[in-house]
Parts: structure tokens; sequence; C-alpha cells
């Protein structure tokens, strides 16, 4: 039978609820709170979140990350080795826009939220050792899923990639970066392999693949970085050995918050690299306005046969609503540039709160984005299915 429709999804993480928030930034400052109200917050939260992508029309949606404070800050819980704190450094771009970075930090001044950016350090021998709360978690995000069965296509969860967690968690402990990021991986691959024994799909959120050029990789050759994401791509494929590829999709972003984002790397430069990921499909952003244009990439870098592409649509540093023609619109231009209509899905450009609080988008637009995102993907079936 024909394929009638485009499916939406996103990114993973959604709108937490101010006061989930407040308890993650909380602990995160170091004050002790009430872990079990925490846990009572986050589960009515997950619940929440999935009724409402029900009620946007989202296809394959995620548990939102409510019971996680930040997309990868969450596996210091769940694996040994790692402690402290030290300062990431900003992107580079900064330096160049010093009152922009100076309304930044006073943005940010006194903002309840998770910091991406104060990550702790590994310190001791990186393992994973809470499989029960990754188990609570998916069994949580199930339980959400059952009060709309058989309504979604499809379900996701989330998990790091290797290299974001070695490259932001600092090494202080492994002899190399190679052993570092291997233990990384090999900690990470009970998660992967976990989403997907559960009957999810497994997204490999990779900001790394694209971000560290402009963060640890500035000043250094675009090959060295390059020789970087061919090193973390070839460590996610060592752990996916038992992990069908069809269940698998790689989220690669520059960065998800607002700024120039004039020295982030042109997709060209390493879409050969990202492309050797032996997973199902990619997503990537092609809503924000330093990277639309990119989607042309991919009438030279081609999907293999079984591959398809989750088009980033939506902006998620913006409170602008796009209107669902713009929404089509890029819909087709994917279309044409990857040659199969069937082989793309309409995405966000990346997760509207990433790092509890740090989300720029209220979620009452949120929801308002995630249905204009469905209306959009209609429109874009109508003309090219």
């Amino acid at each position: 039978m024909a394929q009638k429709c485009i499916l939406t999804s996103h990114a993973g993480s959604l709108p937490r609820p101010r006061s989930l928030v407040e308890l993650y930034a909380r602990r995160a400052a170091g004050e002790a709170i009430d872990e079990a109200a925490l846990e009572a917050e986050a589960i009515a939260a997950t619940h929440w979140v999935v009724d409402r992508q029900y009620e946007a029309g989202v296809d394959i949606p995620s548990d939102g990350e409510q019971v996680r404070e930040a997309f990868f800050l969450y596996v210091q819980r769940r694996m040994s080795g790692f402690g402290g704190s030290w300062e990431r450094p900003a992107g580079s771009e900064l330096k160049a826009y010093p009152e922009f970075a100076a309304a930044r930090r006073q943005a940010m001044a006194g903002k309840a939220a998770v910091s991406n950016f104060a990550p702790p350090k590994a310190i001791g021998p990186v393992a994973y050792t809470d499989p029960d709360a990754n188990a609570a978690e998916i069994n949580l995000f199930k339980q959400a899923l059952a009060r709309h069965e058989g309504q979604f296509a499809d379900a996701f969860m989330t998990a790091p990639s290797p290299g974001i967690v070695a490259m932001a968690m600092k090494n202080e402990y492994y002899p190399s970066f190679d052993e570092y990021l291997a233990a990384v991986a090999d900690a990470l691959r009970f998660e992967y392999e976990a989403a997907v024994a559960a009957g999810l799909m497994l997204q490999i959120d990779a900001p790394d693949l694209a971000l560290e050029r402009h963060i640890t990789y500035a000043d250094r050759p675009v090959g060295d970085f390059v020789a970087f994401v061919r090193k973390v791509v070839d460590e996610i494929n060592r752990v996916l050995e038992n992990v069908p590829r069809e269940r698998v999709r790689l989220h690669v972003c520059w960065g998800n918050y607002e700024s120039p984002h004039d020295n982030d790397v042109p997709l060209k430069d390493i879409a050969g690299a990202i492309l050797e990921a032996n997973v199902g499909g990619f997503m990537m952003p092609f809503a924000n306005p330093r990277h639309q244009h990119e989607i042309k990439v991919f009438r030279d870098h081609k999907l293999a046969a079984d591959q398809s592409l989750l088009v980033g649509v939506i902006d998620t540093t913006t409170n602008f609503v796009e209107h669902p023609e713009v929404i089509a619109d890029r819909l087709e231009r994917a279309a044409e540039a990857i040659g199969d209509p069937t082989r793309i899905m309409a995405g966000t450009d990346c997760g509207f709160d990433t790092s509890a609080g740090m989300g720029r988008v209220t979620a009452d637009v949120v929801w308002a984005k995630l249905r204009a995102m469905r209306e959009g993907a209609d429109l874009a079936a109508k003309r090219l299915l």
C-alpha cells in the first residue's frame, strides 16, 4: 500500500513543569531536596508530555526526558566514575561578539536551571551501575504510552553519544582520550540495547559531531575535527553491534542555543564521516537560519537505500510558530534533495529543554509548534505522496 502521510517526531526533550525544573536546579546547585517529591513530579510530568504529544498529532513521541535533569548530565547518576566539576568552554563565536556574550550571561544570571557548562569530570573507572533507574524510566514511558494504545506509529528513547559525554565530562582518570571514549561507549551500550529490547526506537544524541568544532577544535584544522567525528562514529558502531540498524536514528546538531553560530562547521565538511554511522536514520536541523540551506548537501552525500532523514522543520530556539506552509516547503526541499519523499519525516531542530530550565520556548508555544508541524507535514504529503 502506498504511503499516505509524512510522519512527525521531535528531538526528545520537552518542557518540564516549573516545579520540576526548580527541584532539578536546586539539586544541581548542591542543595538537599526531597527525592520522593522529585520522583512524583517526574512521573506526573511524563504522563503530561505524552498526552500533549498525542493532542498535537505527533506520530513518534518520547518521554520528554522528564526524569532526567539534562540530556547527558543524568548519566552521572547511572554510572560510576564521575565527580567534581569544571567549567566547559563556551563556543568560539562569543569572542567576536562581546556585547552578545555579556547579554547572554546577564540573561542566565539567577535563572533556575541546570547548566550543561559546569559538568562533572571522570575521576574513576566509568561503568553502568544503575540499570534499575533506566528500567524505571522505560517502564514509566510505556505506562504513559499505554493510555494511547494504538494511537502512535512508534516511540523512542534518547541516549547521549559517547562523544558528548567524553568531551563535556572532562577526563582526569584514563591514560588517553581513546580509552576514556571506549569506556563511556561500553557503559552507554546498556541503554542503547535496553531501549530497543523494550520495543522502542533509540535516538543517539550526538551534538559533539558538529558542536565540538567551535568548542574544543576551534583553533585546529578541520581535518582534525573530522578525524574526531570518525572516531566517535566508530565507537557508536562498535557498541551498536547487537542493535538492529533500522531501530536507531542519530541526531546531530551545532548546539541548541540562540547565538550567531557563524563559526559552525559546514555540513558538507562532516557529512561523509557522519554518514558512516550504522543507523537507520539521521536527524539534523534545517529550520534555523544558519543551516536550512544545507539540506542540499544530501544531493551529493547520499543516504543508503534503507536510511531515512528526520528533517528539522521547527526551530527550537525561537517563539515564532512556523506557518504550516513554511514547514511543507521545507519538507518538499528535503524530498527533492533525498530523492524519495517516503524516506523523510518531519522533526524539530533539537530538543526544547535539553537542560532543565534552559529552554527558550514556553510550553504553550511548544505545543503550537508541534501542531503546526503536523499540519505542515499533512500539506507536504498531499503534494508529494
